[in-house]
């Protein structure tokens, strides 16, 4: 994990966040992050776009967005993905992206969550692309 200009690892950048959030939004981001760590131990986390958490395995697997009423987790190729448990509830209509709008309150469920992950991590390795986006 490279230092950005501020100095701070992507890892880093990503607890500033979520700190900084001081409530739902950083509390369900801190669940969601945990949830892919502990899902996929070999995934790379970056800092994107001004602030997004982006995690990689043989390419860009999801981000992690924070908006003022939902925390978004976006699938790169979600489009690709089986979802038999139903998580996909946003971005339906695209041909690549899919996501994932939690709102205060939600019950995640973490098993479906990685292993949804973890179909997004295999289609990764599937393709052959074995360098990271970034």
């Amino acid at each position: 994990m490279s230092a950005t200009d501020t100095g701070k690892t992507p890892s880093e950048q990503i607890d500033a966040r979520i700190a900084e959030l001081n409530d739902w939004r950083g509390e369900t981001l801190a669940h969601l992050r945990q949830l892919v760590l502990e899902a996929l131990p070999q995934v790379t986390e970056e800092w994107k776009w001004r602030g997004v958490p982006v995690w990689y395995q043989d390419g860009m697997l999801c981000t992690g967005e924070t908006y003022k009423k939902a925390v978004k987790m976006t699938f790169a190729k979600g489009a690709k993905l089986d979802d038999p448990s139903g998580l996909f509830n946003a971005s339906l209509e695209g041909n690549t992206r899919r996501a994932i709008d939690f709102h205060e309150g939600d019950a995640i469920d973490e098993e479906a969550l990685r292993a949804l992950l973890k179909a997004a991590a295999e289609l990764n390795a599937s393709t052959g692309r074995k360098k990271r986006a970034g």
